[in-house]
Order: structure tokens, then C-alpha cells, then sequence
């Protein structure tokens, strides 16, 4: 995680659309920045749901992976959003929050937030994942 905050390992090829970076970690926590941009609307001049999904669901993959050993993987077994206001590129950039709420041997449960610079609730999420061995 520090690798990717501090760009001596490129994100993955998907974040070059979704316009997010990790501005602070702790084991089970992460806080994403992201910028809201036109070209990420929907049919009705926001930002498509798709897109605010896929941060909260980094947000909270990502908070998730901190609490991972070496060799250790994981992947969403399902993931819940409540979109609560609109965002749009002028709402501005965005801080995304994954915390983990549980974590055990074989799943883990997260929660996420989409706010504002106001501190304002765009969206929220929550997420439970599996974990398995690296092959």
C-alpha cells in the first residue's frame, strides 16, 4: 500500500478511469481520494453508479488487504451500496474510507463511505470478502 501512495508501484490499469489514489492506511483502514469527472456521468449528468461503486469497493478491498499475510489473497463475495446524493464533478474531490469491521480465518466483513470536503455522506457500502492461498 505504501508502494502505491507513494507511486514506486503503479496502480492497477483500471484506476486510470476512476480517477483515485490512497491518501492515508493502517492496518483494516484506508482513505482514497478521488476526482469526479464528466466523463464519468450517467445518462442524468452524475457520476454513474458503477464508478462510485467501484471506489467504495477499492476503499474497502483495500482496507481489507492490509490485514492479509504474505501469500494471502482475497476477493468480494458481495458488496451493498446505498447512493445517498448525487456526485458530480463539481462536487469536488471526494475522500473514500474502507474500515474493516471483521476479520477472520476464511472471510472478512468491511464498511465503506463516499463523503465530500464537507465531511457531507454521498454514499455508503459494505462488503464481505474470502480469502484464499496464492497459487
Amino acid at each position: 500500500m505504501a508502494a502505491l501512495r507513494d507511486g514506486t508501484v503503479d496502480y492497477p490499469p483500471s484506476c486510470g478511469t476512476l480517477e483515485f489514489q490512497i491518501t492515508e492506511f493502517s492496518e483494516g483502514s484506508m482513505t482514497l481520494s478521488a476526482t469526479p469527472a464528466e466523463y464519468q456521468y450517467n445518462a442524468f449528468g452524475s457520476v454513474h453508479g458503477g464508478v462510485v461503486s467501484t471506489w467504495l469497493d477499492s476503499a474497502m478491498g483495500y482496507a481489507i488487504q492490509t490485514t492479509l499475510a504474505l501469500g494471502e489473497r482475497f476477493t468480494t463475495l458481495d458488496l451493498n451500496v446505498r447512493f445517498i446524493r448525487p456526485v458530480t464533478a463539481e462536487t469536488g474531490i471526494v475522500l473514500v474510507t474502507g474500515l474493516v469491521e471483521h476479520r477472520g480465518r476464511r472471510t472478512s466483513t468491511a464498511q465503506g463511505e463516499l463523503r465530500d470536503d464537507r465531511g457531507k455522506l454521498l454514499a455508503s457500502a459494505t462488503t464481505t470478502g474470502i480469502m484464499f492461498d496464492a497459487p
